[in-house]
């Protein structure tokens, strides 16, 4: 992209990118398609350094990509030591007081130079080749004064070269870069946080929220088996009032960790604790005798906790005879009246809604018009 203004809209539009992304993948493709783009490339590749693997991840490859090489690989990954660049040879110009800037590579270049990174060149100059590109510019991207991983773009055999000057600017791409991976990362850590309960690290009452509405429209939509089980530690005023909160507290770990474990039986199930002594399971996807099996073990394995009582555990699944489910709120009442209905009997097992036939009593509760029905807790789904 020729003249400074060109170079600059380009910088603004790659930061605009990556602002307007509200993934981490949205962010890795929006930097690649900027920086390809500003730097009239035909190909783009962000990578991540992985230090405990000693590896270089591709996050994402975008533009004209050669055979075997996915938007976002699962799997492509490469030996750091194939680059010291990376791990060494930057960070001794960065003590030398140094700055990590972009280089130039072609396919055109000695296959194996002598010197101290030979096999370093080598491996890239054979890639170009591999796949088909006459030229890259690679540019490290640092964040918090660490190598964190680096941008490439290449452009195809017969396309003009890059030259020192595109170098240079992809070291300011890479700057650009590396700002709005860090914004990502912090937005991303509020958000783990802001969906996170903090006692049992399990999600809170708000990812439950966000996560039945979308399950509920997807039910409507695509006709997926929604499955709610909600559940109440037994005993914990009585844990509180008589050895102290804080034991009071590790018994609601505890139970935190055993519905973790059973919700793991179920890939894709969230577990969350929704307040106090209550907690949830939330399944997309399973039958419902899977959840209701899901929720008979963790009734069992709560049963031998040490201070608790159990839990008294209720299940809603659209799986089940329980009438059209329209909102989030229904299936959460249901849950709710089951679950309701499961302590007032002290049922050792889940209770399930729409099992006892026509006039199920919990479907009848939580059906109910009256300010009777069982909905303790209000939820933020349409009526």
């Amino acid at each position: 992209m020729g003249g400074d203004d060109g170079r600059l809209r380009a910088v603004v539009a790659l930061a605009q990118g990556m602002a307007a992304a509200h993934t981490p993948r949205e962010c890795w493709r929006a930097a690649a398609t900027g920086a390809c783009h500003a730097l009239a490339g035909s190909f783009a590749a962000l990578s991540v350094w992985e230090r405990e693997l000693g590896r270089l991840r591709v996050l994402a490859n975008v533009g004209e990509r050669a055979p075997g090489e996915e938007e976002y690989p699962e799997n492509e990954a490469y030996p750091v030591h194939q680059f010291p660049e990376i791990t060494e040879f930057l960070h001794e110009r960065w003590v030398a007081g140094g700055e990590p800037n972009a280089w130039v590579e072609t396919a055109e270049g000695p296959e194996r130079p002598a010197g101290r990174h030979a096999e370093y060149c080598h491996q890239r100059v054979a890639a170009l080749r591999r796949r088909g590109r006459g030229c890259c510019v690679v540019a490290p991207l640092v964040l918090h004064g660490r190598a964190w991983g680096e941008l490439y773009v290449a452009r195809p055999v017969g396309a003009p070269a890059f030259e020192r000057a595109d170098a240079d600017f992809a070291t300011v791409l890479a700057s650009v870069v590396a700002a709005g991976i860090a914004q990502t990362e912090r937005l991303e850590e509020a958000r783990r946080l802001a969906f996170t309960d903090s006692l049992t690290g399990l999600a809170n009452r708000r990812a439950v929220d966000v996560g039945l509405e979308e399950a509920v429209e997807r039910h409507r939509a695509e006709h997926v088996v929604v499955s709610l089980a909600i559940c109440d530690v037994n005993g914990l005023k009585r844990v509180n009032d008589t050895q102290g909160h804080a034991v009071g507290d590790r018994l609601l770990e505890r139970f935190g960790s055993v519905l973790s474990l059973c919700g793991a039986m179920l890939p894709g199930t969230l577990a969350a604790r929704l307040g106090g002594d209550e907690f949830c399971l939330l399944a997309v996807g399973p039958a419902a005798d899977d959840v209701v099996g899901v929720a008979d073990e963790l009734c069992r394995r709560a049963s031998g906790l040490e201070f608790g009582e159990g839990v008294a555990c209720g299940v809603a699944s659209t799986g089940d005879p329980i009438g059209p489910v329209r909102s989030a709120r229904r299936l959460f009442r249901l849950a709710d009246a089951a679950q309701y209905r499961a302590k007032a009997v002290r049922a050792p097992k889940p209770v399930v809604a729409g099992r006892e036939g026509p006039q199920d009593p919990v479907v009848r509760l939580a059906d109910a018009p009256t300010p009777a029905a069982p909905e303790r807790r209000r939820f933020r789904g349409r009526p």
